[in-house]
This record gives structure tokens, sequence and C-alpha cells, in this order.
């Protein structure tokens, strides 16, 4: 494997490779660095690139690993969207306003854990701005695109951390996701994204959006990976008091356990009739794969969908009222205006949302009481061309940037896990995810099905072919 190869494989087999001193961490982070130079300008996925500090800590993990330390990531790349504080850097957020912040004193929690497993940080990546965006497509930074197709989104708002991996400019990228925005960019650029159960991952030094909302976790190339990076970010953080007090679950050594007995059913109703028929394409695949005939209906998905929205709106313009009093001509327009719209919503519809939220919770909550795993499409569609204002789907003309997280909506709303999972339909020229949702807590057994998927060749995520 020559370095510029190694980028290119999972982390995983890098991070082996490494243990194995068939290559340095060295090598693995100066591939990844010039794979960056080399895409970068094209896909606008890295805003901020941490070269010298990559190639330092990449020779610091050669030294431990020479002294025999266990490093379950030994000299992985990876890199994180730019609303996680990096060292002495600057917080953008995707935004304007941000960048005259002072930099940051520390690292977010989760960037000082994937170090300490002996991951090399290389950079900040291309977000929407404020988080509050699906599409990838940012007015301060530039768009970030997606490498399967340049003319195509990335999807949002993590778009650069869907866009480096996709591209192999990272085997590893962190996002968020409020409404949907790992599994999005996921399913958009063919990655297996994981949203963990609300409360699992400490948030703390990352920029919030909706605190009720907000989710941490990683994209990859592989759903081994994604098991990985997974078991390696968990970990108490008293500095998040959002985050539950739940024991360490391991479910690196759960995937060889596959998908026996598990009890797979797709959802009907709300999730098939706006479906695009590459999405339901995509869907009816991974059920006939695992074997799931049975459907069921999750009743009230589209006012769960409803009331996500009004909380959004509600609290990300709490969040962010004074700047939009004091600096409005600073936003993107459609984010200024999205934020102004959640200003006037009646405290009323915000407290009737949180009341449907509890039954909506504990209605999904008995339905897993006879399910272990409910699959939707991630999308309705494959990645849109750039720049798409609107959308029909089910006849109903719509705004594009606010609806594409329809089937992701739902599931952010009560906090359940869910990976999206990278499907190639015979013939397609881009990917489109299927999102494998689990009970609260239970992300062992998404990842048992993503990789069972994978390991059958029914999903898969290559490398874009730049």
């Amino acid at each position: 494997m020559t370095s510029f190869d190694s980028i290119q494989a999972d982390a995983t087999a890098i991070a082996d490779t490494i243990k194995n001193t068939e290559l340095t961490a060295t090598d693995t982070a100066s591939a990844s660095l010039d794979r960056i130079k080399q895409l970068n300008p094209a896909l606008g996925a890295f805003t901020d690139v941490t070269e010298t500090k990559a190639l330092s800590d990449a020779q610091e993990v050669d030294r431990q690993v020479a002294t025999g330390s266990y490093l379950p990531l030994a000299g992985v790349p990876f890199a994180v969207k730019n609303l996680f504080d990096i060292e002495g850097m600057t917080t953008r957020a995707g935004s304007k306003i941000n960048r005259t912040n002072p930099p940051a004193a520390a690292d977010a929690f989760l960037v000082s854990r994937l170090k300490s497993a002996g991951a090399i940080l290389t950079g900040g990546l291309n977000m929407g701005e404020y988080a509050y965006d699906f599409t990838g497509e940012n007015i301060h930074d530039g768009n970030c695109l997606n490498p399967h197709d340049t003319s195509r989104m990335a999807g949002g708002s993590s778009s650069g951390s869907g866009s480096s991996v996709a591209s192999g400019m990272v085997p590893i990228a962190l996002g968020s996701d409020t409404n949907g925005s790992i599994r999005v960019p996921s399913s958009f650029c063919g990655l297996f994204g994981l949203k963990p159960t609300y409360g699992r991952l400490s948030r703390h030094g990352t920029f919030p959006f909706v605190g009720s909302l907000d989710h941490l976790g990683p994209m990859t190339r592989s759903a081994r990976d994604l098991a990985l990076v997974f078991d390696v970010l968990q970990g108490p953080d008293p500095m998040d008091p959002a985050q539950a007090n739940k024991p360490f679950l391991a479910t690196t050594t759960e995937l060889r356990n596959g998908i026996d007995g598990l009890r797979i059913a797709t959802a009907g109703g709300y999730f098939r009739n706006n479906a695009e028929p590459e999405a339901l394409a995509a869907l009816d695949a991974v059920a006939a794969a695992v074997g799931a005939s049975r459907e069921v209906e999750i009743p009230g998905a589209a006012r769960a969908r409803a009331a996500a929205y009004v909380i959004t709106a509600s609290e990300g313009a709490n969040l962010h009222f004074d700047r939009i009093r004091s600096r409005p001509e600073d936003f993107d327009p459609d984010t200024r205006d999205r934020f102004l719209a959640g200003t006037m919503i009646p405290a009323l519809w915000v407290q009737q949302a949180h009341r449907f939220r509890s039954w909506f919770r504990a209605m999904m909550s008995k339905m897993f009481e006879n399910l272990n795993i409910i699959l939707t499409p991630t999308t309705p569609f494959a990645a849109l061309p750039s720049g798409t204002k609107t959308i029909t789907l089910a006849g109903q003309v719509m705004p594009a940037r606010p609806n594409i997280g329809l089937f992701t909506q739902p599931i952010s709303f009560i906090g359940l896990p869910a990976v999206s999972v990278p499907i190639w339909l015979e013939g397609a020229s881009l990917p489109i995810g299927v999102q494998v949702i689990a009970p609260a807590w239970r992300e062992d057994l998404a990842l048992r099905v993503a990789h069972h998927l994978q390991e059958i060749g029914v999903a898969k995520a290559p490398v874009a072919a730049l």
C-alpha cells in the first residue's frame, strides 16, 4: 500500500497498516494533505487546513506507535465541520459574523477523543451557515460540491464532512445533525453516517444551533469505521449537561453478530408517499437484502416533522436574535429570513410542539417493543443540482432548502439513533441513502445492519472518481 493509496483506504485498514509499521502516520498525514491541496479547490470542502499541526501530531503518533502504545486510530486523518472548536482557530459555524470571535482556547471534546486515539486532525470543513441548511451552499465560504458530480449539492449542513470523505481527502469526518445534517450529506455523497441517540455524545466545544435537537456524529466510507469511531467518541463529559449518564456501548465487537434474530420493517405511508422512485428502489433493495417483508406506518410522522420545524425555528431564532438585530446584513438572506420567521412563532405553537413530541416519543417507544429496526429512505431523492430552489414531491411544489430533510427530521425530533447507508442502484450515476433506525440507546443494532449490508455488497461507499 503506497502512502497515496493509504488515504483512500478505510480508517480501520489505515490504522492496522500503521500499527504493523508498513507505513507511518507521517506518510498518511502527508498523503491526506496532498490530496486536500489537489482536490479542495474544485470541491470547497475545507475552509481551514491545519497542515503544520497535523504533521507535528503525526510525528508524535509515530513515536507512540514505536513505543508500543495502543492507538485504535493510529495515524488516521480526519477533519471536522467548522462548528467544532479547534485550538488556536476561530470557530466559524459557517458564518461571516463568527469570524470576529477569538480563536478557540481548546479542542472540542470529540476532537480530543479522536486525537487521543491517534487520529490526525487535518482541518475544519465547510458547512451551511449556522447549520440551518440542507444544501451545503454557503455564500461566505463558497458552495461545497458533490465529488461524485460537481454540478450537484453535497447536502448539508455538514457538506464539507460529506465531500471530504467521499472524495478520499480524509476517511473520517465529524458533523452535526439537528434535523438531518449528517444523514442528508451521507445520502447525497454516498457515505455511512451515524446520528447517535440524543445525549449519547458530548457536544462540549461546538457552536450550538438548537439545544434540544443537536447531535454530533461521524461520517465514514465503511460501517466498521463508523462503529470504531463511535466507540472512540463515547465517554462522559461533565461539561455537557445534556449528555446522558449511560455506560459505554461496545459496537465494533457486535458487528460480527450480523442481523440474525433482528425484527426489521420498512416504513410506509408518509415515507413512501413523499419519496421519488430512486429512493423507493433503494429502500426496497435494502428490505429485500435483510428479509424485511413487513411494512409499518409511523403515526404522526408528518406532524412530527412540522413540530420539529417549529422548535427549530423558535430555538434557533432565540439563539441568534441579537445577531439578527445588530448585524442583519452579514447573514445569508435565506438564513436570516428563516430566523426572522422563527422570532414570530407564537409561544403556544412551541408549547404544543413539545407536547406532541412527548406523545410521539412514547408512541415510537411502543412500536419498538415489537421491532428492532425500521427502514426508511434517508432523502426523498438523490443529490440535487446546485442552485435548486424548489422541488416537487407528491404533486406539491415546495422550497428545496428546508425540505430535503423530510425523512430525517421526524427521527431527530425524538433523538433516535439512525445510520444512513449508501446505495448505488444499477445504472445510477449517484448514490442515495437508506435510513436504518433503531430504538433509543441501541446504536449497535443499526450498525450491525449497516455492516451486514456492506458485507453482502448491497451498501458501498467508493471514493469518488474525480
